[in-house]
């Protein structure tokens, strides 16, 4: 379930407007032509072994028989139908779980299967497997009803391609690879069935009206839809297309869709969706152009922006499986380590190379349950050659320009990570110059994260839910007012300065606001320094009349002492703490738990580890038309 609940902050994509460079990286390098010649045939594309002999060959004993597991426990599933009730809940409800349950379970049993019978070769799977491909074949759509607007249900006439369509048609032509001719002595109506489907539901609305998509926009910055949709057709057309003419045809297309993706980066390679959603971004990315040079040889690796988008993943790690969790992104991540190992020694980066081998260590996975299931295939053949003696050291710092964010770290445990940006990024909280502080390793001062998703997530309601709030995140909420979503709300005049002193992003953040909230200019400086390991933050401001009230918020998961006026001590794991400095005489300290009842809310409950998240509110007890506001931060 927790996976399930990851996952499902991927399905929706929530534009912003954003820069498009139209740099066409593979377009530019590779014309249709290119492509065309150098790809190799369908039956000579072998990525994976088809074979029992060559699995073993291939893979550690222990993995085999894991897989072998695996698909005996699928034997025993059940491929239930997907009744109308069921796809209506998303519209009656706004629960999308019920539905996802049994779609995302079809999907990973059937590839456990297809699996296990490839590496054992014994025809004992096949007869499971056919009745999960003609299940899935049956349904009536391969997506998930959020991603058809109101209706619910899906209009046959016309396919609609979503990320989950082109995850099925991906899972099924893994089907035809592994099991084809086994299929094929059942009934040969069954790999026909599995082309006409893919056909009818990916390959012709791409080709008819691909361009209609907003993921495939020309114009606007476009999100993790793309690349992922991007592999899976590749993948599918690669692996089932019999016309060579069409198969060409297909990848040229798909690398031309992909340029859409890296059209919208910016120099910097930032992912403003923040990490976890990078793995179905720019790890989707990583999946398109290993598929690429595996069928054609051809390859832009070296590019300097696919390296900058990759590094951009490690320069949001912050220790164990935290990472720096802007807007939707989650706050933990088991990253996949034998994804990031390859992706490091295609582009000769030893820094993700070996957060890649770390991350393996530290976090194992050898199973194929989950999306991008040609990454997880390939991670399987990855594992014999994992370097395990790479020594991992995250960075000490790091700015990323485009998205404006900022990390930072002491060598003494103190983590700062801190953003300007704007309030129109994918996946968008409204948290210009928010800010989060670990103490070795631990989340002290937190983004919360975002709660579970609904019909009302990615609704006009989205900012009725209290995690897309600023008033819920570590800003002050000005004459009653908080931040406002659109893309002219954004921070000014930002600046940063890191060296081996200190770390400082200094930024306005008053554009952030709406004009109600009287707001001349609030510059807002936060500096880590790394001399004493303390955090400073100040706040100077100019209002257009005198202040009715403010407040400073600061939300954490950590245990909160504020019987102490003017410091207020934070206690998290391992007995860590965190002094929080405020002037007593110029504020009055509170706190409360937020809320963890309801549809949106209920992952609150688990998502820290089980510790709520708590808001403490300062509130000003002296109103000015100017003033500067300083608070200090430092390890206990």
């Amino acid at each position: 379930m927790k996976q399930c609940c990851l996952i499902l902050g991927l399905l929706i994509a929530y534009y912003g407007i954003a820069q498009v460079t139209q740099r066409n990286i593979l377009t530019n390098k590779f014309s249709a032509e290119q492509v065309k010649a150098a790809l190799v045939s369908k039956d000579a594309f072998k990525p994976y072994p088809q074979t029992a002999e060559a699995w073993r060959k291939a893979l550690p004993d222990s993995v085999f028989k894991q897989s072998i597991v695996a698909g005996e426990a699928g034997l025993k599933f059940k491929f239930e139908p997907i009744s109308a009730t069921l796809s209506l809940d998303f519209v009656r409800s706004g629960d999308r779980e019920r539905h996802s349950n049994i779609s995302f379970a079809k999907r990973n049993t059937l590839t456990e299967l297809i699996l296990a019978e490839s590496m054992e070769d014994k025809g004992r799977f096949t007869e499971a497997i056919l009745n999960g491909i003609w299940s899935i074949c049956e349904e009536s759509f391969w997506g998930v009803p959020a991603h058809i607007g109101k209706t619910g249900l899906p209009d046959v006439e016309n396919p609609e391609v979503d990320l989950f369509t082109a995850e099925t048609a991906s899972v099924l032509a893994l089907a035809d690879y592994f099991t084809g001719p086994k299929l094929d002595k059942i009934n040969p109506l069954i790999r026909k069935r599995i082309y006409f489907e893919t056909n009818r539901r990916l390959f012709e609305p791409m080709l008819t009206k691909g361009n209609q998509y907003k993921w495939m926009s020309k114009t606007m910055a476009v999100n993790n839809w793309n690349p992922w949709i991007m592999s899976n057709w590749m993948l599918s057309n690669l692996l089932l297309e019999k016309q060579a003419p069409r198969r060409a045809a297909m990848l040229y297309a798909s690398i031309s869709g992909l340029d859409l993706y890296l059209n919208g980066l910016g120099e910097d390679g930032g992912c403003d969706e923040g990490p976890s959603y990078w793995f179905a971004a720019g790890g989707s990315v990583y999946d398109c152009l290993e598929l690429l040079q595996q069928a054609t040889q051809l390859q832009v690796y070296d590019h300097p922006l696919i390296q900058k988008m990759a590094a951009y993943v490690y320069k949001a790690h912050i220790d164990g499986y935290y990472f720096t969790n802007f807007a939707d992104a989650d706050p933990v991540l088991k990253p996949d380590g034998l994804m990031l190992y390859r992706f490091g020694i295609a582009i000769a980066d030893k820094q993700l190379e070996s957060l890649g081998a770390w991350s393996f260590q530290q976090f194992p996975s050898t199973g194929v349950t989950g999306f991008q299931r040609m990454r997880r295939v390939q991670n399987l053949l990855t594992i014999p050659l994992i370097n395990k003696t790479l020594n991992y050291q995250p960075v000490k710092d790091a700015w990323v320009s485009d998205i404006q964010v900022m990390t930072a770290r002491t060598s003494k445990g103190l983590y700062l990570a801190t953003h300007g940006g704007h309030n129109a990024e994918s996946h968008n909280h409204n948290d210009v110059g928010d800010f989060i502080v670990y103490a070795n390793g631990q989340p002290m001062i937190v983004d919360a994260g975002r709660g579970n998703y609904t019909a009302r997530t990615f609704s006009s309601k989205r900012y009725e839910l209290w995690f897309t709030q600023s008033e819920y995140h570590n800003l002050p909420i000005i004459n009653g007012f908080g931040q406002i979503a659109g893309r002219e709300f954004e921070a000014t005049q930002v600046v940063s300065n890191i060296n081996e002193q200190q770390a400082v992003l200094t930024m306005n953040i008053a554009a952030a606001y709406p004009k109600e909230a009287g707001i001349k200019q609030w510059e807002r400086k936060i500096k880590l320094d790394r001399v004493n390991n303390q955090i400073a933050l100040t706040d100077s401001y100019a209002l257009a009349v005198k202040a009715s009230s403010i407040q400073q918020v600061f939300m954490t998961v950590a245990n909160v002492n504020l019987s102490n006026p003017g410091s207020i001590i934070l206690t998290g794991d391992e007995n860590t703490q965190l002094q929080l400095d405020y002037d007593a005489k110029l504020w009055t300290a509170s706190s409360e738990l937020t809320s963890t009842e309801g549809m949106e809310y209920k992952s609150f409950k688990t998502k820290w580890g089980g510790k709520l998240v708590t808001r403490i509110l300062l509130t000003a007890k002296t109103l000015k038309t100017t003033g500067i506001h300083s608070f200090k931060i430092s390890m206990k």
